[in-house]
């Protein structure tokens, strides 16, 4: 006993006592730099509640009154703008850069003055303050795109984007479905498409195009011999500041942007958007993250999704509403990350293929067994402070392993949003662990404003969209035809509140198939309510055909549980209702395919890979049993497989610019070897 007390009680060496205070300095350094846990703002087991009628609300709403507005001085797009001009002090509010210079800032008064000398000119030019009134804007996302919109808000006109991945056919049947008048374009490139449709006699309405960019005198010309005028911004800013109307503020059931979706087939449909949906959207993703992540003037959004898609859109009125900064891009996608280096944006809406590159040039950088070891025990570690609701980039891990990637956004993203299309569990699991920010997916369409479900802020968990938003209420629709019912918490996604747009511009046909006599509006995708009362997509219901036998098969479904291969970039899914079974086209992915190849002992350049038929073997061996495992039935899979080596795009036709597939296109583009593929095989 004593010796015990004169060992506790003598004094320690020096390096000992050294040691013990270094110790305790970086224990309790840790406790002070850990940072608090994300407290979820509902229960996460729970997250949304039945209500009468087999519909479902979000958990966050106290009651079943949703959600138009968030803040009282915010109601429509114009007021919204107005805020953000307020409670950011005239601050910074439009970044633009040139190459290898850092951004350039126009402020929120700069941005609403001009916006009113651009909507005076309009005025002066003919446009009427009227719901009619449908100004084109033709242009990629810049500042003045957002000048023009804002133009159009200040004195109660419509906006209409134009963009080039519709088509040619499809400008031409916008302008002419719209009636447009005046077309604000931004350079003389896209000035001569809207001139050579006139020319044609194709577009008779077009009187005034406004060029953002510097044009020539035979650009003029050339309109005039159509009775066409062509316009400087700056001259109809000009005109405008000398012929100041004042503003003509609108209402929110007042209609504020028509987006025209592109659809998989047939003429783009034109979604009439009142400024009550598109605030009611916003409103909704700032009452989700209030607690947690709250939006403030000092945040900074990159601007590099197509300004013409209403996630772009809902995202950047986020950053009006609480006097954010939206930094533009350069206009080139391969310089997205020089600029996201020098703006160094803290929110960052996304799109899953850019995900997934992210993941995958981090997955290549790790070949060696010690640093994919390494990759993997801190994606594990940081995983596990993710689980507790721990998020930060200032880790260990982060400094060791992560720091490079995260840089690669600027180093500063706290909140991305993924949206668009499904994102693969894996890789979503893998990105929040290493970009060290919050990534909450949401799912929705234009139709109803961009998004109707979102996830929770730390909810860490994939494989659902997230609960309904706090401004529309969800219900499931019995599928008799896909053996999906209500009563099993499966059916057809129908959305209702004041998120959910008016219907389609001059096609009642179309509205009605969108939009019941309750209001409800029909997804034409499957659903499944999860346990914890989040959404999943599980289905599409408009893609479905019907094989020779009478079996009902939904091709999307099945390429989301395919394009899990590790080998594939993209895959089709075909069958035909007088064939007994479904054929597949698929292109490798290059950049994983070396790997993939080289455990089948197959070298040599990537055209060379593809036509190796012990390539094609491998293939559909990984995607027969990836369809076992996803619980496709025998009918389900493909028997055969033609491998392409050209990625389906929006530039050859095969991609709807939303990056869906054009399956009609697709059928059509590989009519020959879809036809070879059943030939070669014995029905």
């Amino acid at each position: 006993m004593i010796w015990i007390l004169q060992v506790l009680f003598s004094p320690l060496p020096t390096p000992a006592l050294f040691s013990l205070v270094v110790f305790g300095a970086v224990i309790l350094l840790w406790v002070i730099s850990r940072p608090k846990p994300v407290l979820p703002p509902v229960d996460l087991n729970k997250q949304s509640i039945g209500i009468e009628g087999g519909a479902r609300r979000g958990a966050l709403l106290a009651d079943n009154n949703l959600l138009s507005y968030y803040y009282e001085d915010a109601k429509t797009m114009y007021e919204v703008f107005q805020r953000g001009l307020h409670v950011s002090g005239n601050g910074p509010c439009l970044g633009y850069r040139k190459p290898n210079q850092p951004y350039q800032w126009l402020t929120y008064k700069q941005v609403l003055d001009r916006a009113k000398y651009l909507g005076s000119g309009l005025l002066q030019k003919g446009c009427k303050q009227s719901s009619n009134q449908f100004i084109g804007i033709f242009a990629q996302n810049r500042p003045e795109w957002i000048i023009s919109e804002y133009a159009c808000y200040t004195y109660s006109l419509v906006a209409v984007p134009l963009y080039d991945t519709l088509g040619p056919d499809a400008i031409v049947y916008i302008v002419e479905k719209a009636d447009m008048s005046t077309v604000i374009c931004d350079t003389p490139e896209r000035a001569q498409i809207l001139l050579k449709n006139r020319e044609e006699g194709k577009t008779t309405c077009l009187k005034t195009v406004i060029l953002m960019d510097l044009f020539d005198k035979e650009l003029t010309d050339r309109g005039a011999k159509v009775g066409v005028e062509i316009l400087a911004l700056q001259e109809a800013e000009e005109l405008g500041r000398n012929n100041i109307t004042e503003p003509i503020p609108p209402k929110p059931e007042d209609l504020c942007i028509v987006c025209f979706t592109s659809g998989t087939t047939g003429n783009p449909k034109g979604a009439l958007l009142t400024h009550e949906n598109v605030v009611a959207n916003a409103a909704a993703f700032l009452k989700c993250t209030e607690n947690t992540f709250e939006c403030t003037s000092s945040d900074i959004s990159m601007s590099y999704l197509p300004l013409a898609h209403m996630f772009e859109r809902v995202v950047q009125t986020v950053l009006y509403c609480c006097g954010g900064k939206v930094g533009f891009f350069q206009g080139d996608i391969k310089l997205l990350t020089d600029d996201m280096k020098t703006l160094k944006p803290t929110i960052f809406p996304v799109v899953p293929r850019l995900l997934n590159r992210i993941y995958d040039k981090v997955q290549s950088g790790a070949k060696s067994p010690v640093k994919n070891f390494l990759l993997n025990f801190a994606v594990t570690m940081k995983m596990a402070e993710v689980k507790q609701g721990i998020i930060r980039n200032d880790s260990i891990w982060d400094r060791l392993i992560f720091k490079k990637v995260q840089e690669t956004m600027g180093g500063r993203v706290r909140i991305m949003v993924t949206g668009a299309a499904p994102i693969s569990p894996t890789v979503l699991t893998f990105l929040r662990a290493a970009l060290g920010c919050q990534i909450f997916e949401a799912y929705g369409q234009t139709e109803c404003s961009a998004g109707c479900t979102f996830s929770m802020p730390g909810d860490w968990t994939t494989g659902h969209v997230g609960a309904p938003l706090a401004c529309n209420i969800i219900k499931l629709d019995d599928v008799e035809e896909m053996n999906y019912f209500s009563s099993n918490n499966e059916g057809e996604v129908c959305i209702k509140g004041p998120n959910v747009f008016k219907g389609y511009l001059k096609d009642p046909e179309k509205t009605a198939e969108a939009i019941d006599k309750d209001g409800w509006l029909h997804t034409g995708d499957i659903g499944k309510w999860m346990p914890n009362g989040t959404l999943k997509i599980i289905d599409r219901k408009k893609n479905i055909f019907k094989l020779a036998q009478g079996e009902y098969i939904a091709p999307e479904k099945i390429e989301n549980i395919y394009i899990r291969s590790a080998a594939v970039a993209q895959v089709f899914v075909h069958g035909e209702s007088l064939r007994s079974f479904l054929v597949g086209i698929v292109v490798p992915d290059p950049e994983t395919l070396p790997d993939f190849a080289s455990k089948l002992g197959i070298k040599g350049s990537y055209e060379d890979v593809c036509k190796n038929p012990a390539l094609k073997k491998a293939i559909l061996e990984d995607l027969i049993k990836l369809g076992k495992e996803g619980g496709l039935k025998s009918f389900e899979q493909v028997k055969d497989l033609y491998i392409h080596t050209e990625m389906f795009s929006v530039e050859n036709g095969l991609l709807t610019p939303t990056l869906k597939a054009k399956r009609s296109e697709l059928a059509k583009f590989f009519k020959n070897q879809i036809e070879a593929l059943y030939s070669s095989m014995q029905e």
